[in-house]
């Protein structure tokens, strides 16, 4: 075969073309042509010289091409050095039903259904700073911290009275609320921090968590690799609640502390396995009630009471108490992939997570103390032991996307078409072993005292759309308990028996 060579100016003719394509195409950016004149000299493909006359001809065409461009609209300051935009646009069909032991205001009998068609919206920017600063800001609907979702028709035009009052498709339910606010700072690789309103830092589940909720305050991280083996520590401060009366920051605020230690081994490129305990404990709880008082519901450290029947005592003995509590949380997963099948390589989990309360045995005692047989009808002493919770599961789905305890298709942090996730598991909270204030509002309702199994399935319909369905199904783990807590969906039933949720998404995600 005859070889073609090619002279000095019709190879840095070609060499020129082929630069100015790639130029074109990306944007114009002088990275990537410097980038493939770098790589063109290490293959001897050009000369140093031949190099450098093609960087000072890019440069200056560069040069030439940006003093074109027309004057820009918006003019950013010298401190961004990026910005983009983030978000999601959900609808919804959700059915939620419950059995309840008596008729209470809105059921009927003993039950209580509710179906409604709802959105969601979520719409942010987020960046780079100089320095190695970063940021990021997020507005959402609904002012409820455990859900941006709004309920089509549900305004407050309307009542129960006169259901049919108000105007169709009144906006007086509908609004635009601040969901995250927060600066990031990553000096070195490992160690960053993140002060304000953030996404959830730590590596935690929704049986502790609610996926909705963006934690308040500051959080510090530190990781580092050892051979396979990549450690991570984590701390969290986040800013509980803030008093109506005269504040004496930080020390009557109440908050909540997050101490966490993990790694992840790679066992080897198909494999790895994840596990990291945190610890959370409570400050600025104020002092408990006196003997014989009434005590505050409006208190963080208002007894939380396992109420037994919803007209034997006042629901508010049922809902947000924060006293003793220090929880020790276990999340742990384990990653491969399986190759060869009829559907290609698939991603599987196995995950779980174990909680237990260390003053459980207290909590129950000074909930049956201040609450008595009224609120415990069946019982003559605390209901002590009720102190754990888990999670048991497994998920499967297309290679590709990143999946975690609220990462993954069924909640719609990534998107690519035709691929499809599904995942299932078992969940048990008992009565006084977590914070019902901060655990999932949708599995299983916001409540303790409940266990029962959770499924969804998720498909990429296109790279940006995904459809979702959800079943879930819960019952009482202790019959003489209420299932403590409080949810906005479904208000004023305690305890819930047989609870039932389907929920049908569509979301497109940018």
């Amino acid at each position: 075969m005859k070889k073609t060579i090619l002279t000095a100016p019709i190879k840095l003719s070609l060499i020129g073309l082929l630069l100015n394509l790639t130029f074109i195409s990306q944007s114009r950016a002088a990275s990537t042509s410097d980038a493939l004149i770098d790589k063109l000299e290490q293959k001897g493909v050009l000369t140093a010289a031949e190099a450098k006359e093609l960087r000072a001809e890019s440069e200056a065409e560069d040069t030439n091409l940006v003093n074109q461009l027309p004057a820009a609209k918006w003019k950013l300051a010298d401190s961004i050095k990026s910005i983009g935009l983030f978000g999601d646009v959900r609808l919804r069909y959700e059915y939620r039903g419950v059995d309840n032991p008596g008729p209470v205001s809105g059921a009927s009998g003993d039950t209580y259904r509710r179906e409604r068609f709802r959105y969601a919206l979520r719409v942010g920017m987020r960046g780079d700073l100089t320095d190695n600063f970063n940021y990021g800001l997020r507005l959402e609907t609904s002012a409820n911290p455990r859900s941006p979702w709004v309920t089509f028709a549900d305004d407050t035009g309307k009542s129960s009275t006169s259901p049919l009052s108000g105007t169709p498709s009144d906006k007086s339910s509908d609004g635009i609320n601040v969901g995250q606010i927060f600066i990031g700072w990553k000096p070195q690789a490992w160690y960053e921090m993140t002060v304000g309103k953030m996404p959830m830092p730590l590596y935690t589940t929704p049986m502790v968590w609610d996926t909705d909720i963006n934690p308040e305050g500051a959080f510090e991280k530190f990781k580092y690799s050892v051979g396979d083996f990549d450690w991570f520590a984590d701390f969290g401060q986040f800013d509980y609640q803030d008093p109506t009366a005269a504040s004496a920051f930080p020390s009557s605020d109440t908050f909540v502390l997050a101490w966490q230690l993990g790694g992840v081994l790679n066992l080897n490129r198909d494999m790895w396995f994840k596990m990291a305990p945190v610890l959370y404990s409570y400050t600025g709880l104020g002092n408990p009630p006196a003997a014989g008082a009434t005590p505050n519901p409006n208190s963080p450290y208002f007894p939380f009471v396992g109420q037994g029947n919803t007209n034997g005592l006042n629901g508010a003995y049922n809902q947000a108490g924060i006293n003793d509590l220090l929880v020790l949380d276990v999340p742990l997963e384990f990653d491969f992939k399986i190759h060869n099948t009829p559907l290609g390589t698939l991603q599987a989990r196995l995950f779980g997570d174990f909680a237990y309360n260390f003053y459980g045995d207290d909590r129950a005692r000074e909930a049956f103390k201040t609450g008595g047989p009224v609120a415990f009808p069946g019982l003559s002493s605390a209901a002590t032991g009720q102190d754990k919770a888990y999670q048991v599961g497994f998920g499967i789905g297309s290679e590709g996307p990143v999946y975690g305890p609220a990462q993954g298709l069924v909640y719609g942090t990534t998107s690519k078409k035709n691929t499809w996730e599904a995942r299932f598991y078992w969940q048990h909270i008992e009565q006084y072993a977590l914070d019902v204030n901060l655990i999932d509002s949708d599995f299983f309702e916001g409540r303790g005292n409940l266990e029962g199994f959770y499924s969804a399935f998720a498909y990429g319909i296109t790279d940006a759309i995904i459809g979702t369905v959800r079943y879930g199904y819960a019952t009482p783990i202790e019959g003489n308990l209420g299932t403590g807590g409080s949810n906005l969906d479904i208000p004023g039933i305690n305890p819930i028996r047989n609870y039932n949720l389907v929920q049908m998404d569509l979301t497109w995600r940018f």
